[in-house]
């Protein structure tokens, strides 16, 4: 069952699976939870809450969209969903540095981590720096420009259809279609230049590998073999930081494995929760 926003299921519910495993979603950079539901389609027999990140889609407002106040929202967010037991926590993307921070400060309130085309390196010392220093121009720019202006500069279909090439390397025609349309429909749907330019800044200068260290719980982490964002050998490298964690590594693919293979990385997810 799939419940967005913030919108909770009560712990006494009689829903079917109200006494089954809850999985948290936090979805990447500029997302919705609507990136997040081809895995979650996948993950049958477990209770999935996917908010939207505050600064997009629907999602609460904040003064600062620092890494610090992610946390803190999520931590309000875990405590007003009232569970009778600790969740899984996943996050893609830009969702796992949050997760990992939160994971590595509140590792009492979740029972296991995953995280999905993790941040392992940061993005300005990356193989792709001079991309995420154009980015970082842009989005500066954004934020100085009037409101509805900055709307335009910062929504504009050429710069999200470069981000969507860039990032799919599916060869599939209809699949590409799809992930361009997804794009088209979610991608722009940010609160503010502020929101957009100050959650940039924590997913090129913050990573995962800060926190894995002081995470205890087990931990799953899958990576595409193609991912650019950042290279699998970063990935390997990051596992080994974690006292409990594991690799899958999906061939073939890159960042975009929330698009293009939802369904093995629900498969990995779901043995990972009956390895318990």
């Amino acid at each position: 069952m799939f419940i967005p926003y913030n919108r909770y299921m009560p712990t006494n519910s009689s829903d079917k699976v109200a006494n089954k495993q809850t999985i948290v979603m936090i979805h990447g950079f500029r997302g919705t939870h609507h990136g997040l539901l081809l895995i979650a389609n996948h993950l049958k027999g477990h209770r999935l809450i996917i908010p939207d990140l505050p600064g997009f889609g629907k999602g609460a407002t904040m003064k600062s969209y620092d890494l610090d106040n992610y946390v803190m929202w999520l931590h309000r967010y875990m405590k007003a969903l009232k569970l009778t037991e600790p969740p899984i926590l996943f996050g893609h993307s830009f969702g796992t540095i949050v997760c990992a921070a939160y994971a590595e400060k509140y590792p009492d309130t979740i029972k296991r981590l995953v995280l999905v085309n993790p941040i392992g390196s940061p993005a300005l010392e990356g193989p792709n720096r001079v991309m995420s220093n154009l980015a970082m121009f842009y989005y500066k720019v954004g934020a100085k420009l009037p409101e509805k202006t900055a709307y335009k500069w910062l929504s504009s279909q050429a710069i999200v259809k470069v981000m969507s090439v860039t990032l799919s390397k599916t060869h599939d025609k209809q699949l590409r279609a799809y992930i361009h349309h997804q794009h088209r429909q979610h991608f722009s749907r940010f609160h503010s230049a502020q929101s957009v330019l100050e959650g940039f800044k924590v997913s090129v200068t913050r990573t995962v590998r800060e926190f894995a260290a002081n995470i205890p719980v087990p931990t799953l982490l899958i990576a595409g073999s193609l991912d650019d964002i950042t290279p699998l050998g970063d990935q390997y490298a990051l596992v080994k930081k974690f006292p409990k964690a594991t690799l899958k590594v999906i061939n073939d693919v890159g960042h975009l494995t929330h698009y293009e293979t939802p369904e093995l990385v629900a498969k990995y997810v779901q043995a990972f929760i009956k390895s318990v």
